[in-house]
């Protein structure tokens, strides 16, 4: 009941601040190393070009219209933050500890939309199109990754390398240097591969991140 009562303080924080458009303090970001627990607000940071997973709302112009999925240069961002999710019908609960191999869904902190892939071509180089849809209440297979851990780490940490793997469609979450034109800030085209290569390689970075549960 505590940790539940935690987590509920945490997200009515964020959410003040997101409205108010304040920076989240520096005491909010974890220290190296840190285990990863559902219910934690954090972004994803691409571990190449260091752009944070991002988005807006602002509906891609071409495939599915859905709600666009950035990457953006900028690390004090609000848009950029996401919540750790279990599966619906998941024994597991917020605080747990997520193992590799584990089918996790991300929430879009601002607009409350699934981290979503499907067959519809991205709009920069063709490969699968990532976007965010659904929120409470709405959500599918479409909104599942699987979280795979480079190297011999078993449970997801702040510092460990990782894949996020879409489950329908077997493509990585991707992101490159080609940019959009269109959109300010400089932001790059995020997408989906079925191919494993460097570029499908994130790192959780700043964020509040929940107490684990003891097992």
């Amino acid at each position: 009941m505590a940790l539940s009562l935690f987590g509920l303080a945490i997200f009515l924080y964020f959410s003040l601040q997101l409205e108010e458009g304040a920076p989240i303090p520096t005491s909010a970001v974890a220290s190296e190393g840190v285990a990863i627990s559902y219910g934690t607000v954090l972004k994803l940071m691409h571990e190449r070009t260091k752009f944070r997973l991002h988005s807006h709302e602002v509906p891609y112009g071409s495939g599915s219209g859905q709600q666009s999925v950035t990457g953006f240069p900028n690390v004090d961002d609000s848009n950029s933050y996401w919540i750790v999710r279990p599966i619906p019908d998941s024994s597991s609960k917020q605080g747990d500890a997520i193992p590799h191999g584990t089918i996790i869904r991300l929430q879009h902190m601002r607009t409350q939309k699934w981290l979503h892939s499907h067959l519809h071509a991205s709009p920069i180089s063709g490969n699968l199109e990532v976007s965010c849809f659904g929120g409470d209440g709405q959500s599918d297979t479409g909104d599942f990754w699987r979280l795979e851990i480079e190297g011999n780490g078993k449970i997801w940490k702040q510092d460990q390398r990782i894949r996020l793997k879409h489950v329908d469609t077997l493509g990585y979450l991707h992101s490159h240097d080609k940019k959009y034109t269109r959109i300010a800030g400089g932001q790059q085209e995020v997408c989906g591969i079925r191919e494993k290569k460097p570029d499908n390689i994130w790192l959780a970075a700043e964020g509040v991140y929940l107490p684990v549960h003891e097992s």
